[in-house]
């Protein structure tokens, strides 16, 4: 637990670190980054590649924002259930391709679910990845939980420096859409800026 990034540490200004995990997905993603848009709000989106190589016009438009991206596996492979090399093929199609796209690969990373082993935990920080975790679960992709709750539960645990995870998917859109506006507002009035990774 204490190889990963859960939180940023405070500074003088209070901050709160959106992330998007899954996309880039059209009309999704491209919905998200107006709202962030309308708060001069930064965040950072951690794309899956299968995503990447599909959209990339809207992957293009996360960059253009000046928004931050890392790797969240080229499949969505959940690493509990995959072994080493399976794991370590998707990472680094991801890396590639967004060397191709950038001109270089930023090393931070999510994994899907939050669920890794520590032989890939071990294999990625000796890439030299950062393994960005959270400490604010929207819970959007739930399909037990309401769009009102979701709110919630980022208005109740939100601190300064917290490190909080939408989804730009289909399956957490309705939710996602809710919360998110709702969130900036909220949080810009109480004096929060919104900013990208930078680790």
């Amino acid at each position: 637990m204490k190889n990963y990034i859960w939180a940023i540490p405070k500074t003088d200004q209070k901050t709160i670190y959106l992330t998007f995990d899954d996309g880039p997905i059209p009309e999704i993603t491209e919905w998200v980054l107006n709202e962030l848009r309308e708060f001069n709000a930064k965040a950072t989106f951690f794309c899956i590649g299968n995503n990447i190589e599909k959209h990339p016009d809207v992957f293009e438009a996360i960059v253009s924002a000046g928004h931050q991206v890392g790797n969240h596996t080229f499949q969505h492979v959940k690493g509990w259930k995959e072994n080493l090399s399976v794991y370590k093929e998707n990472v680094l199609a991801t890396e590639k391709l967004l060397e191709v796209k950038l001109g270089y690969s930023p090393k931070i990373m999510r994994p899907p679910y939050g669920k890794i082993k520590c032989s890939q935990s071990k294999y990625l920080r000796k890439l030299g990845y950062k393994i960005v975790m959270w400490d604010v679960l929207s819970a959007d992709f739930d399909t037990n939980t309401s769009a009102k709750e979701c709110f919630s539960n980022v208005l109740k645990n939100v601190e300064d420096g917290s490190i909080v995870v939408f989804h730009d998917s289909v399956k957490a859109a309705e939710n996602m859409k809710y919360a998110l506006p709702k969130v900036l507002a909220h949080f810009s009035k109480e004096g929060f800026v919104f900013k990208k990774l930078n680790i």
